[in-house]
Formats: C-alpha cells, structure tokens, sequence
C-alpha cells in the first residue's frame, strides 16, 4: 500500500493507493481519490474510440459517497447531483476593454528575416501566473515570428505589462533566445528546491526523433525540460523526451501528483474523415525528469474532437484537437480545447480558425465537454487581433477578486505572412466559478445532492439571488432532514455574492456533521446556484486549487478564503 499524499502550501491532500507498475503503465490501483472516484484498474486507461464522444466512467457510476474536502464544488455536470429541477446554464468570459493588453512594440519582436517574418506577442501556450513572493502578474510570451524568442514581462495589475531589459540578451526581455516551438512556463510553488521554482518544458525539432517520427505519424520532436529560480535565468536542458509533435503542452496534476505530457499526434480511424487529424497522447512523470524517454505509441491515445465539435467548413475539413493545456481548478482539472473549425484561408490571407473551448475532468483523464460552443472564439473582424487563432495559455486562469482572468493568444494575420504573424495577447473575464450555474425562475426549484461527506465546519455558497432567495437543509443518505438543519430554519440568502455563508437559526456550524454521509438540497427561487463548499473556519477559505493563483493567495491553494 502507498501513501499518494498532495502537496500543498497550506495542508495536504492524502490517499491510500495500490500500485503495482508493469512496463511503466499502471496496471492495478485500488483505494479512493480525493473526491471519492476509484481509479480504473489500469492507468492510464486505453480506451478512447476516435470521433466518438467518450462519457466519464465517474459520471456513469459515481461513489457511493463524495468527499467535498477539496475545493469548491462545482455543477458543470451532473456528478454532484442525486436530483433537481432547475436548469443548467454555460457561461461564457467576456473580453476584457483593453484587449490586447500585450502586443508587438519592440524592435526584437518583429525582426524581418525572409519568408517567417512578422510581429508576434502571443504566449505559445507560455504562461501567464501570479508570483506571491513578489506581489506581480507574470507573463512568458513568444515573439517574432521568425526566431521565437520566449520573452518575459510583468504586471502590477494584470492589465498594463510591462517589458523590462533585462541581461539574458542585454538590452531585451528575452529570457531564451530562439525558443523555437510551443512551450509552457509553470510556476511550481511546491518544489522545495528553490532553483526549480519554475518550470519550461520546449518542444524542438529532434534529428535523433526524426527517424522514429516517420514511423509515428510525422512526429519529428521531443520536448525539453529547463529550470529556473526567477523564470529569466533558465538552466541547460535537464531532461529530454521522447518523439511527438510539433504544438504540445504540460501541466502539473495535483491531485494526482503527476506531471502530465499533452502530446501532439496525428491519426487516421475517424470516421467520415479521410486524413488524419491532430489528437492527443498522454504521457505522466513524478518530476519531468524520470520516466520522460516513452517510445513510439508508448503514450496512449488521449483526447480529441469528434463527431459534436463544429467545423467551420463542413463536409470539407474535420474540426481537429489542435492543443489541450490544463489546470487544477477548486475541485476538478479545467481543460482548455484549441478546436480547430477551418484551416487558414488563403484568399482572404485570415490565419487558422482555433478557438477555445472548455472541458472538465474529475479523474485527471476523462474529459467532460457538455458545451461545445466556443468558450473563448474569433472575431470576425478582419482588423481585430484575434481575427483567428485563438489560443489558451500555460496555467490557464487566474482568481482575481471575483473573477476569472482567461489569458490567450490571438492572430490578426500580418500580410503576406499570415499565421502566427500579427501575434497578440487578449484578456477575458467571468465571474469565479462561474463555469455552469443551476437556476430556478419565479417558481421555487430543489437540488439534492448525493452523499458527501466533509470535514469543515461553514456551508459556502456562489450564489446570485438578487431578485429571489436561497435556502439550504441537510438530510440523511435516506433522505430524512436533519434537525436543525431544516429548510425553515435557514436564513435565506438575497445577495450577489462568490462567497456567501448559509446560516440556521441556534446553529453555530456544521461541526456535528463532520465525517457522516450526507446531502444537502438546496432551494432556490429566481435565482443562480454556481457552486458549494464546506469550509474549515469562517473566511471561506475552500482548501481547492486557484489555477494559476491571484492576489491574497499564499500559494497553490485557497487558504484566505474572503480575508
């Protein structure tokens, strides 16, 4: 039996698993996760069916009970959910007045070099974080079209950058030369080791993978691995892996404590579809240095768009998964989906059609997609930055207050050279947690949840009910009330709030409650329910992860709460 314990600034998240690794693919693992779900048997698992929508085995046969210790928990599915009458609706971020709030203006940002000339200011996914050491908004982008350097700039608030000289390349804000490719930068606040504080992974043309990419599929890279105590001074390579394509991604997975590898691949086997298309392979690691050299068709098929996504162009160009980055997010892993809906038009010189879409995952490897429509897309503008080519970035959100801070790429095209050229970074906003929300109109509505189990003491809600009212009760798994934790008893929530506390009347907290199965419904009138928590003390603090962290956060996790 292992111990898979979580770290965290803060606290730590600890499960008891069985593992028994053959060939470097799990191949047993018992005992539950942090929110209850049992793994399968062999991890990961080998069984996705291309151009087929694939549903979480978590959301066919939830557990039994749900531990909802971690997090805020969120409706964007049915997983929490024994019953209800209210209806879902999907939300989407708006584009922040000052988009683009970074763009190319420095001479080595549109250097003219022949055909790969252009200005470009764009993260490739890069990354976009908040660094509490130093109070900053942190941003690694690539520019130039041609030689790509990987720059780096820093805000005081989010929104107005700035690009520091700096001694990399004297005189820029270049903190890699030539980076070449798609990359991430991740700030890891848990490694004890302070010179690898930050993380780069770079994918690279590979003359050793070169052979063995004729034989997979076209894939002629590897990704790299480089350290760094400050993201601008970054190590030699530390670690290599083995063959994929040329627009991959990581993300760390801290639930799991994996390290996972978004692979670019290409397949055929869908079906309607006569070429192949862009998909993923997954790939996990411990430290992004041990167990990275995988074989040819080692990685497993992962994800990809299928027969729901939309193309731009029907009967013409199959939409494709172009690049997946993620992130922990509260409770779950955020996935965000590059769908590629139509390849780049020359007639009208606009770049590529991607646009992002968003998934959820509660297990770290099922996605559940349940809207389709883009979450950020294009404008169909020709003189807007993000005529096309929308693109998510490394660490995929930022909690800001009371609103999620979606960075992207964007390409406006710079004619003749189209593409990547023209380059730039737009914000999007939306309310936290504001994913999905349950909603009930003039008439009362319920939601019962289904068994959960928590060890707080203070009920939270996300909650809009303005115009109406919110109550709360708890009941037994049989369904019976629990005094005094009646509906009657419960004063009604008439707020706006991303943090509000439900109270009972002569009820200090849920303490008495702590470790016994239960469900909680909720009742609502004219109102939106986001999400729910129980919180160990009275500021709210969730103990879930906030992606790519905000202002008042110690670290990777919520432990401010409102404070």
């Amino acid at each position: 039996m292992q111990s898979q314990t979580v770290r965290t600034r803060g606290g730590t998240i600890e499960a008891a698993v069985l593992l028994l690794v053959v060939g470097g693919t799990i191949v047993a693992a018992a005992g539950p996760a942090y929110n209850g779900i049992v793994l399968p048997a062999e991890w990961p698992p080998k069984d996705a069916a291309l151009g087929q929508e694939v549903q979480p085995p978590y959301l066919q046969s939830p557990p039994e009970v749900i531990s909802i210790d971690v997090g805020r928990q969120l409706f964007v599915d049915d997983f929490l959910i024994e019953q209800t009458s209210m209806t879902r609706a999907f939300h989407k971020p708006q584009w922040h007045p000052a988009s683009p709030v970074l763009k190319p203006d420095r001479p080595w940002e549109q250097t003219a070099h022949g055909e790969r000339e252009g200005p470009m200011a764009m993260p490739f996914s890069g990354g976009v974080w908040y660094d509490p050491a130093d109070g900053l908004f942190k941003m690694w982008y690539l520019a130039d079209y041609g030689n790509r350097h990987l720059c780096y700039a820093a805000s005081k608030d989010g929104i107005a950058w700035e690009k520091p000289l700096l001694d990399v390349v004297p005189e820029t804000n270049i903190v890699f030369p030539s980076a070449e490719g798609a990359s991430v930068v991740w700030l890891d606040l848990d490694d004890s080791n302070p010179e690898r504080r930050f993380k780069f992974v770079l994918s690279r043309v590979d003359p050793g993978a070169v052979e063995a990419g004729v034989k997979w599929n076209g894939a002629l890279c590897s990704m790299r691995v480089h350290f760094s105590p400050d993201g601008i001074h970054w190590s030699s390579e530390m670690a290599k892996t083995g063959p994929c394509g040329d627009r991959n991604s990581a993300f760390w997975n801290p639930f799991r404590k994996q390290w996972v590898f978004s692979i670019r691949h290409y397949t055929g086997g869908v079906p309607g579809v006569s070429h192949a298309v862009r998909c993923r392979r997954y790939w996990e690691s411990p430290d992004l240095i041990t167990n990275t050299l995988w074989k040819p068709d080692e990685p497993v098929l992962w994800t990809f768009a299928d027969a729901r996504d939309v193309s731009r162009s029907p009967g013409q160009v199959a939409p494709e998964l172009y690049n997946l980055d993620a992130v922990a997010y509260e409770s779950l892993m955020l996935g965000f989906f590059s769908i590629q809906r139509a390849i780049a038009d020359m007639e009208k010189m606009r770049p590529k059609i991607n646009e992002v879409c968003v998934g959820f995952s509660r297990d770290g490897f099922h996605w559940s997609r349940p809207d389709r429509t883009s979450f950020i897309p294009v404008s169909e503008n020709s003189d807007d930055w993000n005529w096309g080519n929308v693109q998510s970035v490394g660490g995929g959100c930022l909690v800001v207050g009371d609103e999620l801070r979606f960075y992207v790429s964007g390409r406006r095209g710079d004619p003749p050279h189209f593409q990547d050229a023209g380059g730039s970074t737009g914000l999007a906003v939306m309310r936290r947690d504001g994913f999905a929300s349950m909603e009930a109109g003039s008439s009362s509505a319920a939601l019962t949840t289904r068994p959960v189990r928590f060890s707080g003491k203070h009920l939270f809600v996300n909650v809009d009910t303005r115009e109406g009212e919110l109550k709360a009760e708890v009941l037994d798994v049989d369904g019976n009330i629990i005094a005094p934790f009646a509906a009657p008893a419960c004063v009604p929530i008439q707020k706006d709030a991303t943090a509000c506390e439900v109270r009972w009347d002569g009820v200090e907290d849920l303490s008495g409650l702590s470790d016994r199965p239960v469900r909680i419904r909720f009742n609502l009138r004219q109102g939106k329910l986001y999400a729910f928590w129980v919180s160990p003390d009275s500021s709210g603090a969730s103990r879930g992860y906030v992606a790519a962290g905000g202002p008042g956060f110690l670290g990777a996790i919520d432990t401010t709460g409102r404070k």
